[in-house]
């Protein structure tokens, strides 16, 4: 999508002239009733990079959210004239205004930081998409009713079709299609193992101070541990490891709680309720 990439350079190359707006506004779909796993994980990852860079936003919440993003994946920011989509370029946006939380690593660390995220993206998300579509189980009983809530019949069956079949199709390119449950579960475990070993015992990964590798490791595990599912294999993996939970357990409490009270925005608007579930996890 040439179009796409082209809009996001130039957005983050123009917006670097002007400072954060007042109004910044971060889009997603319906948290009660709509939003699913893979895009929850997403637009909590990015509400807790803005946080940590002490960005101020509003949650603005579209049924067609998605179908609104540049790139067609949530979320996306509205800066001013500017409207950038998914963490990645977010992030590039933001430093480009002189804001960022990898100032403190050297050349070595940051390379050690984007190989972790690629780990992340590459084995929860598509995890996290293969459960939500995949898995017949939780497709039938989770996907299907939330992804076309917010449209009437017979749109909400096309819409809910049509991205079934785009997102197995990826899955099956990047081959994840061929795999079973059990091999899915196990490649989340790997992976979290793989993080714990990397987070040790820091409050953060690299040291006192958080990274967008933080922010993207909260967005997936705070997710995977509170989203009610018809197998909950993946908050038990989590759990597992009581580091991980800590990390969760700390962004929460200094990100969210400290700034707006537990609530999902920068300004104080709307309220994260999954947060203090959080709280009763053992470490």
């Amino acid at each position: 999508m040439p179009s796409v990439l082209l809009t996001d350079s130039i957005s983050v190359e123009l917006g670097a002239q002007e400072p954060w707006p007042n109004d910044v506004k971060l889009f997603q779909q319906y948290e009660v009733e709509q939003i699913l796993l893979p895009d929850n994980a997403s637009c909590l990852a990015v509400q807790a990079f803005l946080k940590m860079c002490q960005l101020n936003f509003s949650l603005e919440m579209r049924g067609n959210a998605e179908h609104m993003s540049p790139s067609g994946r949530v979320p996306f920011i509205k800066a001013g004239a500017f409207v950038v989509a998914e963490l990645d370029p977010i992030v590039a946006f933001v430093a480009n205004k002189g804001v960022t939380l990898t100032d403190g690593l050297d050349t070595t660390q940051k390379a050690d930081m984007r190989a972790y995220m690629s780990l992340v993206s590459n084995v929860l998300a598509n995890a996290e998409l293969y459960i939500s579509w995949l898995d017949q189980v939780t497709y039938e009983d989770v996907t299907k009713s939330r992804y076309g809530s917010v449209y009437p019949w017979p749109i909400n069956h096309i819409l809910t079709h049509q991205k079934r079949t785009q997102v197995i199709r990826r899955l099956n390119v990047l081959g994840w299609k061929q795999k079973s449950l059990e091999e899915v579960y196990n490649e989340v475990e790997h992976c979290c193992s793989a993080l714990s070993e990397r987070l040790d015992k820091q409050d953060f990964f690299f040291g006192n101070r958080p990274t967008e590798l933080d922010a993207l490791v909260f967005g997936h595990l705070f997710t995977l541990l509170t989203t009610p599912l018809p197998d909950n294999r993946l908050a038990t993996i989590v759990r597992s490891f009581g580091n991980l939970v800590k990390l969760c357990q700390i962004v929460e409490r200094d990100f969210f709680e400290r700034n707006n009270g537990g609530s999902s925005s920068g300004n104080g608007d709307g309220d994260y309720d999954k947060l203090d579930d959080l709280n009763q996890l053992p470490v």
